[in-house]
């Protein structure tokens, strides 16, 4: 009986919650088709089939919600409409929280969301298919140029436009940044670069006490930098990153009233307060201030407005009693804001949530689709406290990460300009022959790869004899790097073949290493992945063509030079006459199978230990003829250079002025990549001059995967005859008839 009673008062209540939730649903309807939409159906679903086949689950767990809903969406739009009626110049002290003079008559339905920051669907692009999108950034040094690679990643990642980036740039900027995009080749992707020295001018009498420097103040000359022809820009810092199309942010442009010229975020910290500790004075700005890390500039007004004249009035008559900036332009353009409120268009907060500390950043977001752009301004960078920052960081560390040859796509519809560069790329592979069984060495050898030179900072001025270790390594060999700064003292030039995320992890080595981390004279190019080999050669010519010195040593990163062997060249080219003559000196190479080895000092510690077995000479037992011709016997008792002659597969390692030749880029992978590079500068008449008091020393390591390829794969041995057979038939073009003796040396063997 009490369960027959349970089970009826369960029928009872299921009954009656159905009836509930009919009524409910009826009565929302009928009020929801008078404001012409339905609030409980998505507004996404609204006109599709799966709004009328919503599950039961989310209408019982939504129903609850959307009578309080309602009546708070009804009670703000209320108010809305009684506040839209006020003066524009009257809103910015008192605004709540995240609402925005992005609203107009025509947006009074989606007003509430607004003032959330949060809208359940994304509005129609109001931005053309393909309408090219302007973007400015100020970027110098070495650590704002690897910054504003982040940045532009994830404006790539999400674009649908094509874009033209302008960088106002320092000298070595503009060297790391127009290397990469050159290299990067992406489609519909227009660079332009302003050389920043040109404007120092225009700022280096405002006193400026801001980490960035005089380059914090270079937005304020836009007007001036940019083209006279462009008519609206969006300006970002480099810590910015993205997370949606940059197209939105650009379509602001079309709800700028006719006086407004520049779109802003407000400030989202107490600093225009004036509350932040005892005597803080801050410049003088509108209610909490704007925040200039992202900003929309109408060029062409503010051109009309003599904004250079209005900013530096500004600026003159506030520096008269503030001495100094403290936020370097975000000062300036707030002071100049307080003056002519009429001008600025104020962005909703989700279009700049500032990560720095004690901000109201939270406030911007209720969800992961409110989010816009992620400003990284404070100075702690990533380590900022905020509730949310794990998932912040992770958005970050997606892009810092992400392969950027995946971003050389087109844009569907938008056809982009040919370049040179492209042109002869696509020549070169409409000439190739898929059915080539060597078609995947040839196609390497076109291939173009990403080029980051300077990844870390380089600071080093050369002298008249200085000679740089040129060498080129992955990530396998990383762990040597220690050790060969520890024995050459002088510059160095390297190469890394690495993956973006392995870049990433290089970075936080070296960062963090006490012996790398110091070095300044060190220069870290980024060569990123591509393809299935190894391009080992188009690596060593990126080490090499960016090596600073008169001289280079060309070195692998598996030998550690002699103490005391930077100073030796040094002496030796200036001995040996290098500046005017063709010669190169050869370091004898030797080897250990020991993980630990007790270095020698000295030339006669380096023999002993080659009479005990410690040491031999370098690929004696493996490859002999790769530097047999060295005359390690004659090397033993030698006081002096002596001049060797080339043979067949002699591959040395050697000093040499800088424009030596380069190495040929068909070889990759393993085999004939160095010997290729001997035998060209026989051909050029260098002479080689052994050292006899240099050597270096190989450490054990695991074997490579390209020559696992090459001792396990027919066909890659085969490719890499074809390819010798065609470099002599290219030496023999080039050099003559002095060139045939190569060919003959090689059907000898």
């Amino acid at each position: 009986i009490m369960n027959l009673l349970c089970r009826g008062r369960v029928k009872l209540m299921v009954a009656s919650f159905t009836a509930v939730v009919l009524l409910t649903w009826l009565y929302l309807l009928a009020g929801n088709l008078e404001n012409g939409r339905s609030l409980l159906l998505a507004p996404c679903l609204a006109d599709t089939p799966a709004a009328e086949v919503l599950q039961r689950a989310v209408l019982e767990s939504r129903v609850r919600e959307v009578e309080a809903e309602n009546r708070q969406i009804r009670l703000r739009l209320s108010q809305s409409l009684g506040t839209a009626a006020q003066p524009q110049e009257g809103n910015y002290g008192n605004q709540q929280w995240g609402a925005s003079a992005d609203t107009g008559p025509e947006d009074v339905e989606n007003t509430a969301e607004e003032k959330n920051n949060h809208t359940e669907c994304p509005r129609a692009p109001s931005v053309q298919k393909c309408e090219l999108i302007h973007v400015a950034c100020v970027c110098a040094g070495h650590n704002a140029s690897r910054d504003v690679v982040t940045l532009v990643k994830s404006i790539l990642f999400h674009r649908r436009n094509p874009l033209h980036f302008h960088f106002i740039t320092d000298t070595v900027a503009h060297r790391i940044l127009s290397t990469l995009f050159q290299s990067w080749m992406v489609p519909s992707v227009q660079v332009s670069f302003y050389d920043a020295d040109e404007l120092k001018s225009e700022v280096s009498w405002i006193p400026n006490k801001h980490y960035s420097g005089i380059y914090g103040l270079m937005k304020l000359t836009l007007t001036k930098a940019l083209p006279s022809n462009l008519s609206k820009v969006i300006v970002l810092d480099t810590d910015i990153t993205f997370a949606t199309d940059i197209a939105e942010l650009w379509g602001i442009f079309q709800k700028f009233t006719d006086k407004q010229v520049i779109g802003l975020v407000e400030n989202q910290s107490d600093w225009y307060l004036g509350n932040l500790w005892k005597n803080h004075k801050p410049w003088p700005a509108l209610g909490r201030g704007f925040n200039t890390g992202v900003i929309l500039l109408y060029l062409e007004r503010l051109r009309r407005l003599r904004w250079e004249q209005m900013w530096r009035l500004t600026a003159e008559r506030e520096l008269m009693s503030m001495l100094s900036t403290s936020l370097a332009d975000q000062d300036i353009f707030n002071a100049f804001i307080k003056q002519n409120p009429v001008l600025v268009h104020q962005l909703p907060c989700f279009w700049n949530v500032q990560l720095s500390d004690h901000t109201r950043s939270e406030q911007c977001y209720t969800e992961v689709s409110d989010l816009k752009v992620i400003h990284w301004n404070s100075p702690k960078k990533l380590r900022v406290k905020n509730k949310h920052v794990e998932f912040f960081r992770n958005l970050y560390l997606t892009f810092l990460e992400y392969d950027g040859n995946l971003l050389r796509r087109e844009l569907f519809g938008c056809p982009s300009q040919a370049t040179p560069e492209s042109i002869r790329l696509q020549t070169s592979l409409e000439d190739l022959d898929e059915d080539d069984q060597c078609y995947d060495f040839r196609r390497e050898r076109i291939t173009v790869h990403r080029v980051h030179l300077y990844f870390l900072q380089y600071e080093y001025t050369p002298t008249e004899d200085d000679v740089t270790l040129v060498a080129q390594l992955s990530m396998d060999r990383l762990q040597m790097l220690e050790a060969i700064c520890k024995h050459w003292e002088g510059p160095i030039s390297l190469a890394l073949y690495m993956s973006d995320a392995e870049a990433q992890q290089f970075l936080r080595y070296a960062q963090a290493s006490e012996v790398l981390k110091n070095r300044k004279n060190v220069g870290y190019h980024v060569v990123y992945k591509e393809g299935q080999f190894y391009p080992v050669n188009l690596v060593r010519n990126v080490a090499l063509r960016n090596a600073n010195t008169p001289y280079v040593f060309l070195a692998d990163v598996d030998f550690l030079p002699m103490y005391g062997l930077y100073d030796y060249l040094r002496r030796a080219v200036v001995q040996l006459d290098m500046a005017h003559t063709k010669k190169a000196l050869v370091v004898p190479a030797f080897e250990t199978l020991r993980y630990r080895l007790s270095f020698p000092k000295s030339k006669a510690e380096l023999l002993s230990m080659l009479d005990m077995g410690t040491l031999y000479t370098f690929r004696y037992h493996v490859w002999t003829k790769g530097h047999a011709p060295t005359n390690y016997a004659k090397w033993r008792t030698a006081t002096t250079p002596y001049k060797v002659e080339w043979e067949s597969d002699f591959e040395p390692y050697v000093v040499v002025r800088r424009d030596c030749p380069e190495y040929d880029q068909r070889f990759v992978g393993f085999g004939w990549n160095k010997v290729s590079h001997i035998m060209e500068l026989d051909a050029q008449e260098y002479d080689l001059m052994v050292l006899p008091n240099a050597f270096m020393i190989h450490m054990p390591h695991a074997p490579s995967f390209d020559i696992s390829k090459f001792r396990s794969s027919p066909s890659y041995r085969n490719c890499l005859g074809t390819l010798k057979d065609e470099f002599h038939q290219d030496l023999s073009r080039k050099y003559g008839s002095s060139a045939l003796k190569y060919l003959t040396a090689q059907r000898n063997i």
